[in-house]
């Protein structure tokens, strides 16, 4: 008796530590999920966009030079020449080793076409372009003609933005939360309910439009030539949300 005793103790022992192993995992398994906030009232999504306008503070242009060769090395070897002048102009103008970024460099075949006969190589084509980033737009038309007298030859832009553009961009936020926290007290006041509270707020995109920049001539005041000049005008930033109200 007191042996098939200690025999059942014995088999209950593997058991008992089988199920102190398997519990906390089964107990883990049946803890409930948060629970998801549930409206009492009417939901409401509304779409709001807030704007603030500012004037930017940086010109991106794309500076560059194209030369002629009759053979490839003798265009690159141009093309590096005029290159280094129109890069030492920036750089004598005050602009920033970090604001230069090499944007393109090009070297191509150029050919004369006749009809009915082949093509005829009659020399090559090199061009690098540079991109130029002032950080002081009322200089940068200066900067402009001192590139073309230093050698460079095609100019494109120029692309306006604001150097830091996170505090506009949160005022533009609070923005759009006030206008869609009055538009929700607009339809509750059109229903006969109220604003109990904001249930959710997703931000949909920000966004940057501004006219199109242009390069225009000032005449100088003396008799000189004119002055290339940058209008900068005013951009607007923009910052779309979705906010989910609860009407009661």
């Amino acid at each position: 008796m007191t042996d098939h005793r200690t025999r059942i103790a014995r088999c209950a022992l593997p058991m008992l530590a089988l199920c102190g192993v398997a519990l906390p995992g089964l107990a883990a398994a049946q803890v409930a999920p948060t629970p998801v906030a549930t409206l009492a009232g009417t939901r409401l999504d509304i779409v709001a966009t807030g704007e603030v306008a500012r004037a930017p503070d940086i010109a991106t242009i794309s500076a560059g030079v194209v030369t002629q060769g009759t053979t490839a090395s003798a265009a690159l070897a141009e093309n590096a020449t005029r290159m280094a002048a129109t890069l030492a102009a920036l750089r004598k103008a005050g602009v920033a080793d970090r604001d230069l970024q090499t944007a393109n460099i090009n070297l191509s075949p150029q050919y004369r076409y006749g009809e009915n006969v082949p093509p005829v190589l009659t020399g090559y084509q090199a061009s690098n372009q540079v991109s130029v980033r002032f950080r002081d737009i009322k200089r940068s038309g200066a900067i402009l003609d001192a590139l073309v007298q230093a050698g460079a030859n095609q100019i494109n832009g120029p692309a306006l933005s604001l150097d830091k553009p996170a505090a506009a961009l949160d005022e533009a936020r609070t923005s759009a939360i006030a206008t869609a926290r009055k538009r929700a007290d607009l339809y509750a006041r059109a229903t006969g309910l109220a604003v109990r509270r904001i249930v959710a707020i997703t931000e949909e995109g920000e966004q940057t439009a501004q006219p199109r920049p242009m390069m225009v001539a000032m005449m100088a005041r003396s008799e000189k030539s004119a002055d290339t000049a940058i209008e900068a005008g005013e951009q607007t930033l923009s910052v779309t949300v979705r906010v989910t109200f609860e009407l009661q």
